[in-house]
């Protein structure tokens, strides 16, 4: 079968690899669309500490059921599916805490093993989620290839989201509206929450507006901490998100939010960050990570897309064939700024 393999930093290639096999408790799923999101790029670029090559990425996956070894009350050959790219060890301390998402030996598809952008691939059942969540509800509402290939990208935001402990009526403040930040605005804007979109790009910040955000701010234009007070009656949002991963993102973050607000970091900076940690203290914040997607998260968001509370076609700025697979990556390398989400064809000509 085709796969697409990074061999190196900045080099990808097509290969031929041996088509996988279904162990017992696995199903073996045709793979229909793969997205790419920003840890493929740098997967691609080499500056992805956590993996190694060569390596086959891809982790956004729609795919069919080809084969079924097990049985599974909810999953039956044909059946187009999405998936959870992640493991769980079962013993460590997030394990022990029923938090997975952020087992200590979590290996990643496509980053710490090989990965979805292939024809085939083997998957636990307990790791797949069929594209309509409630068999009685009317065929309509079953998600198409599209849908289901962002739920995992949108499942990130989700989940710091519930992190956050979005209640509706607060407001949330999201920095960066790439995929991820979209995410967590359209998850928030789910939750009944009031969402402030925030970057320096118009164009996502419209598309920040179709996901569910009421207010969208240019943070280049504008002085953020003046605008955010004066939305919020003085006090600053509730929750900000930070979906950036810049030193000043990560201070603008504690500096803007309210009192005994809470702070949500999903990215991480590249260099340390340095923090008036005064802030901490006098406002009691809560500051908290967040890492990868629980079920729970995954459901929330198959039932937003089921609602249609996502703008699924302008996310998507290219699809191509597996074939045009390595040109894309190139092209995405040169000139990011032209792309939000690309997503992979793996379905015949």
């Amino acid at each position: 079968m085709k796969a697409v393999v990074l061999t190196g930093p900045g080099s990808i290639e097509l290969a031929e690899r041996p088509k996988p096999s279904a162990a017992p408790g696995e199903a073996l799923l045709k793979v229909r669309r793969v997205g790419l999101c920003g840890s493929d790029l740098n997967s691609f670029r080499g500056r992805n500490p956590m993996i190694s090559f060569p390596r086959v990425p891809g982790h956004e996956v729609a795919a069919t059921i080809e084969e079924i070894h097990g049985e599974h009350p909810r999953l039956c050959v044909g059946m187009n599916v999405t998936l959870s790219p992640y493991t769980s060890c079962g013993k460590c301390a997030s394990c022990r805490r029923e938090r997975q998402n952020a087992c200590e030996f979590n290996q990643t598809l496509g980053v710490q093993r090989d990965g979805a952008l292939t024809e085939y691939i083997a998957v636990p059942l307990e790791r797949i989620f069929p594209a309509r969540r409630d068999e009685l509800a009317p065929r309509s509402s079953e998600l198409n290839l599209e849908e289901l290939c962002l739920v995992e990208p949108l499942t990130v935001g989700a989940h710091a989201v519930a992190r956050g402990r979005v209640a509706g009526g607060e407001t949330v403040a999201v920095v960066g509206c790439g995929g991820v930040g979209l995410g967590a605005i359209a998850a928030a804007a789910f939750r009944g929450a009031v969402t402030v979109a925030v970057d320096v790009e118009d164009d996502k910040l419209a598309v920040a507006r179709k996901a569910g955000a009421a207010h969208a701010l240019h943070s280049a234009r504008e002085p953020l901490s003046q605008a955010l007070r004066d939305l919020t009656g003085g006090r600053g949002p509730d929750v900000i998100i930070e979906a950036v991963g810049m030193p000043e993102t990560f201070r603008a973050a504690v500096e803007h939010v309210a009192y005994t607000g809470r702070v949500v970091y999903i990215g991480y900076a590249k260099e340390p960050v340095s923090y008036e940690t005064r802030l901490f203290v006098q406002k009691e914040l809560d500051v908290l990570g967040t890492r990868n997607a629980q079920p729970e998260d995954f459901l929330q968001v198959m039932a937003m897309l089921e609602e249609g509370h996502f703008p699924v076609h302008e996310v998507i700025s290219r699809t191509v064939r597996l074939e045009k697979a390595p040109e894309i990556f190139a092209a995405w390398s040169a000139e990011p700024a032209r792309f939000t989400k690309i997503m992979i064809d793996l379905d015949e000509p």
